[in-house]
């Protein structure tokens, strides 16, 4: 028993001491990213390890409310959208491709596309790589016991994940974060 004991203590101790390499060797690089960045990656790896699911880590998810259909929450984002003067610049009604493709029904599954141009263009100046994350998706979906859910990237990992983003545009990013939950809320719960 003692042995084990030891083993683990050991094995604890090269850990602790394996974080402190790697912070002294990174620290530096580390000086500049966002103050929040340690959170998200915390937050992302803690659901990894939940669900054993990295894309379960990297994106929001929302219940629909029951008796809502799916028209429903489609009118209700919509005009939640406009309302932030945010465009709906395309719809990919994924299912009906599955089903042209299989002869078969297949569940729902459409993606909606939001933008706000103007900030889509400062993230685009900012870096190229954020044209990976536009236009916001929005994906409305039946799972497999006929529930709908509301799916979107969480935006956290690029907006806080490294170096602190200019003020203006943080701002901005941080308005457009609040706008596709808000969409998200709202079409979920039916909310006009």
């Amino acid at each position: 028993m003692r042995t084990i004991r030891n083993l683990f203590a050991l094995i604890g101790l090269l850990s602790v001491a394996g974080i402190v390499a790697l912070f002294v060797r990174y620290q530096d690089q580390l000086r500049d990213f966002d103050p929040k960045a340690g959170g998200v990656y915390l937050a992302m790896a803690e659901k990894v390890l939940a669900t054993q699911n990295a894309a379960e880590a990297t994106v929001w998810k929302m219940p629909v409310a029951e008796g809502l259909t799916w028209q429903d929450v489609e009118e209700t984002m919509k005009f939640v959208a406009n309302e932030h003067n945010m465009s709906n610049v395309g719809e990919l009604p994924l299912y009906k491709d599955i089903e042209a493709k299989t002869g078969e029904p297949y569940r729902l599954v459409k993606i909606y596309l939001f933008c706000n141009s103007l900030i889509a263009a400062e993230m685009l100046d900012y870096s190229d790589a954020f044209s990976a994350y536009l236009p916001c998706r929005i994906t409305l979906l039946e799972d497999a016991e006929g529930k709908l859910w509301l799916y979107a990237l969480d935006m956290d990992l690029m907006i806080h994940g490294g170096a602190q983003l200019p003020p203006e545009l943080k701002a901005r990013a941080l308005k457009v974060k609040d706008v596709i939950l808000d969409i998200m809320r709202r079409g979920a719960a039916g909310e006009f």
